[in-house]
């Protein structure tokens, strides 16, 4: 079970359409006042009683490569997927589990008739969307998937982001070990379940050396103006976390060039340079899943909850994509809406391109140490959740 480990979730909230809206109008939101409630629409999307039952992991990528295209459609990305049957509230038994799995929503409203779920393999035997490449298969190796986009710049293909897991079988709370880092190029155009993908291993860690390895890929900004981005730079930005202590770094690439790794650039705190050793921690205590996005210009939001698994959904807001950012603003508590001690929740992060101007729309996911016992009795419980933020906006002065 994905419980707590992997991801950065890069949100970017406002595109173009809502950046030049602010910016027509002359007006600013204000980071320090907002109000935060449940936005239950979208959290029953995904309340299902058949089939796909729940995931998570769940990041949501637009088609268009733009999160402020209106006609779009949207693609989410899901891990570890509970599939089984419900009659009434309880889980019948036969129900099973696959790593990762998507779902495809046309249009950007939460309707639960233009939502497809969708698993790989037979109906008999069903199997994870994305595998990874090996000479014999091996059960206990898989992939639990990252955050994603679609690249104008490289043809409109579709990137994501994976982790390598590997079982350990050691009965600890946690008995998987992140063994690989990569990123999956799947052509524009290519249907489910995407049979022609490219699997590229990214080299930034080595997983046997046993020192501090980075997880990329937990977020992702298309800062690039053919992403519709109203202050771009021509870089996408790619998120990691780094330690036990979950400190955030950054690379940046041109889009083109993504799976060129040598190309790739690391912030050390006061430049970029292309040796990763150098990387330095923008933040700490953040969630393997998070996001960045441009809430208005100059103001950047860092999402995550804090330590992947405490209740506060937090932001932080920086100058640029790779801020400084500042202080911690607690959003929301997920203890607000998740009360039974048996749950926990974790990895919040923002979805821009399902923001409305002056939002964030932020999900977080359920989950409970106690799987097998408490899952048949709450079916449900291992789904998304959400919450939308809003901030006020006041006028510019000029």
């Amino acid at each position: 079970m994905k419980n707590t480990i992997l991801i950065l979730g890069i949100f970017v909230f406002s595109c173009i359409g809502r950046a030049l809206g602010q910016a027509r109008t002359g007006r600013d939101i204000n980071v320090n006042e907002f109000t935060a409630s449940p936005a239950p629409e979208w959290s029953e999307l995904f309340l299902r009683k058949s089939g796909w039952l729940g995931g998570d992991g769940i990041f949501a990528i637009p088609f268009s490569g733009r999160d402020g295209e209106k006609q779009d459609s949207v693609l989410f990305l899901f891990s570890d997927t509970v599939l089984g049957e419900i009659d009434g509230d309880t889980l019948k038994s036969g129900f099973t589990m696959v790593n990762n799995s998507v779902a495809l929503l046309k249009g950007k409203i939460p309707d639960a008739n233009k939502a497809a779920f969708r698993i790989a393999g037979t109906r008999e035997a069903q199997r994870s969307v994305f595998i990874p490449n090996a000479d014999k298969p091996d059960k206990d190796i898989y992939f639990w998937l990252g955050d994603g986009f679609v690249n104008p710049d490289a043809g409109k293909d579709l990137f994501i982001f994976a982790y390598k897991i590997t079982n350990t079988h050691d009965n600890s709370a946690f008995p998987f070990k992140e063994s690989g880092n990569s990123v999956i190029r799947i052509p524009a155009g290519s249907q489910f379940p995407y049979a022609k993908q490219r699997q590229f291993e990214l080299p930034f860690s080595d997983y046997n050396a046993g020192g501090e390895t980075i997880s990329f890929g937990a977020g992702v900004y298309n800062n690039s103006k053919a992403a519709g981005e109203v202050s771009p730079d021509g870089f996408v930005y790619i998120y990691g976390t780094k330690g036990p202590t979950k400190k955030l770094v950054a690379a940046r690439v041109k889009p083109a060039k993504l799976t060129v790794f040598d190309q790739w650039e690391f912030w050390g705190g006061n430049g970029w340079s292309k040796n990763v050793a150098t990387v330095a921690a923008l933040s700490d205590s953040v969630s393997n899943e998070l996001s960045v996005s441009m809430l208005a210009p100059g103001k950047y939001a860092l999402v995550y909850q804090l330590s992947s698994i405490f209740p506060e959904i937090c932001m932080q807001v920086g100058p640029t994509p790779y801020g400084p950012f500042g202080p911690r603003i607690v959003l929301y508590k997920t203890s607000t809406d998740i009360k039974d001690p048996d749950l926990f929740t974790y990895n919040a992060k923002a979805h821009p391109a399902l923001s409305a101007p002056g939002e964030l729309l932020i999900s977080y996911n359920v989950n409970t140490f106690k799987f097998l016992e408490v899952l048949p009795r709450q079916p449900n419980l291992y789904r998304p959740r959400f919450v939308r933020v809003r901030f006020s906006q006041s006028s510019k002065s000029k």
